[in-house]
């Protein structure tokens, strides 16, 4: 129940942040729980790839380069998505990884204080 609370949350983020920023679009609410689900997906089985290979980077940047690893991640998610997700560049996704993150942790702490 939570994973699906998490996608449907995850899902009004990315609403938020193509209606926001102007280089990123979604075609709609189908395509935003769509790309919240291969999004999942990818944080799920990818990232902890790329995390250990990119660690010595990781610890170079005190953890820094793990917004770079979700803006990757991000990039992912929009190849997979094919027109319905369109980010348009790196710099575009990174601030939208900085969004997702800073939200989730907001979240977390609000979580941890009931």
């Amino acid at each position: 129940m939570r994973w699906l609370a998490r996608i449907l949350i995850n899902a009004v983020l990315l609403l938020a942040l193509a209606g926001y920023f102007e280089s990123i679009y979604l075609s709609g609410i189908g395509a935003a729980i769509f790309a919240s689900i291969l999004l999942s997906i990818l944080n799920t089985f990818v990232k902890p790839i790329l995390v250990l290979l990119t660690l010595p980077v990781t610890i170079l940047t005190l953890g820094l380069f793990l917004f770079v690893i979700n803006a990757l991640t991000l990039l992912m998610t929009e190849w997979l998505m094919g027109n319905s997700f369109n980010i348009d560049g790196f710099g575009a996704a990174l601030l939208a990884s900085l969004a997702l993150s800073l939200f989730h942790m907001m979240m977390e702490a609000i979580r941890d204080k009931r």
